[in-house]
């Protein structure tokens, strides 16, 4: 099986999408479990020591996507600058791309400018109209994830996948997704 849940000392889980706080508005995953491919659950370990070094923590917000779960967010979204086209699929759905912030060893989360999810653009990396204690965390964050071998969307600050992400198959619904939905 390539995914692996996500667990590690310096990383908390905070899934959205398994609460109405997400950009639906409405409850998608039954159960807040994530997962991730082991390519990049062991790049996500190199990106969380890196930051537990510096006394600070990751919080994921998403990970491994199932293809039900990119429907119901491209039904509410359907803009390929922010949401991949189920038809095409997602790099979520392959179990590459991690969504996330970085937060005060104490779990506080750091000011990233905007909220997650929130389809502005003030969530494109590189934005000088947002503070610059924003800018400075955006900064570190995109460091600690490059450091460790992800790339990022330009869109989403919180948005990091593994560079080439279509060499990953696009994965079933079954047994993770299930988990994830039923």
């Amino acid at each position: 099986m390539p995914l692996q849940e996500i667990s590690h000392h310096a990383v908390d889980i905070d899934l959205r999408y398994a609460t109405p706080d997400n950009l639906t508005g409405q409850t998608i995953y039954h159960h807040a479990i994530a997962f991730l491919h082991k390519d990049a659950m062991a790049a996500l370990a190199l990106a969380a020591d890196l930051a537990h070094a510096q006394g600070l923590r990751l919080r994921v917000l998403d990970a491994y996507r199932p293809s039900a779960a990119q429907w119901r967010l491209w039904s509410v979204l359907p803009n390929p600058m922010f949401v991949a086209d189920p038809r095409v699929g997602s790099m979520h759905t392959r179990g590459v791309a991690v969504d996330l912030t970085l937060c005060q060893g104490d779990g506080t989360p750091l000011d990233m400018g905007t909220a997650f999810d929130e389809m502005t653009e003030q969530s494109f990396h590189g934005r000088t109209d947002i503070s610059p204690l924003a800018q400075h965390n955006r900064c570190l964050l995109l460091g600690l994830m490059a450091a460790a071998g992800w790339d990022h969307h330009p869109y989403e600050w919180w948005h990091y996948n593994l560079p080439e992400p279509t060499r990953y198959p696009k994965l079933s619904d079954d047994v993770e997704g299930e988990a994830l939905l039923k």
